[in-house]
C-alpha cells in the first residue's frame, strides 16, 4: 500500500473538489529495497484522484532528481507505490499508466544503463533497438508511442521496473559494470550505446569470446 506521508519538502498543490492536495518530493527507493522487486499492480481507473496523487508525486520527485543530473524517467515503484505507472521524457514529458511493449523491431543494441535506484553504477545491457509501447494517459485514453535507440531503451528500462526487474539483472558480457565516476573519467556519453545489430545472426563483436 502506498503510504503518502508528507515530507519536509513540498513544491506545489492541486485541488480535488474542496480538498487541497500537496505535491511531494518522495524518497527514491534504492537497490535492496524490497518494493523495487514488486510485481506492480494494474491501475483500474487512471483518472482517479489516488492515481493523480501518485503521478504528481512522481513528477515532483523526477524534477528534483533533474537538479542532480537524474535520468529520463522514473517508475512509481521507485517512490514506494507498486502500481503500473511511469513518468518519462521522450519527445516531451508523459505519464504512462499500464504501459506495455506491443511490438519490437528485428535489431538489438548495447547500452550502458543507469538508474536512480543505484545512481553510482552503470550496467551494460542488451535492448531492442525499436519498440512500440501502448499505455493509458491520466484520463484513461489509450495511446501508443514508437521509439528507437536510447529512447527505446529508456522505455524498456522503466517498464522493467513494473515487473520488479532491474538493469543489474540484465548485465551482459565480461566486465558489465562501471562506476559512474570511472565512466566520466575514461569514457564519453556518446560511447554509452552501440550501433544496432540483428537479433538473429552473429553475436555482437564485443561478445565473441
Amino acid at each position: 500500500m502506498y503510504e503518502r506521508i508528507l515530507p519536509a519538502r513540498c513544491s506545489g498543490s492541486w485541488s480535488v473538489g474542496s480538498m487541497l492536495v500537496l505535491m511531494a518530493i518522495r524518497k527514491v527507493r534504492l537497490l535492496g529495497d524490497p518494493v523495487l522487486r514488486s510485481k506492480c499492480n494494474l491501475v483500474d481507473d487512471p483518472a482517479s484522484p489516488a492515481i493523480r496523487i501518485v503521478a504528481d508525486d512522481l513528477l515532483d520527485t523526477f524534477e528534483d532528481l533533474q537538479k542532480m543530473g537524474g535520468g529520463g524517467g522514473l517508475s512509481a515503484s521507485q517512490i514506494g507505490a507498486p502500481i503500473q505507472l511511469i513518468y518519462i521524457v521522450l519527445e516531451g514529458p508523459a505519464v504512462m499508466v499500464n504501459p506495455e511493449i506491443v511490438d519490437i523491431g528485428a535489431d538489438d543494441f548495447l547500452y550502458w544503463d543507469s538508474c536512480a535506484s543505484f545512481s553510482n553504477l552503470l550496467v551494460r545491457v542488451q535492448r531492442a533497438f525499436h519498440v512500440v509501447v501502448r499505455y493509458q494517459d491520466l484520463e484513461g485514453k489509450t495511446c501508443e508511442v514508437e521509439a528507437e535507440g536510447p529512447r527505446a531503451q529508456l522505455l524498456q528500462h522503466e517498464i522493467d521496473h513494473l515487473d520488479g526487474l532491474l538493469a543489474i539483472d540484465l548485465a551482459l558480457g565480461f566486465d558489465p559494470f562501471c562506476l559512474r565516476e570511472e565512466w566520466d573519467e575514461h569514457h564519453s556519453e556518446e560511447g554509452r550505446h552501440s550501433e544496432p545489430y540483428p537479433r538473429i545472426g552473429p553475436a555482437h563483436p564485443e561478445f565473441r569470446f
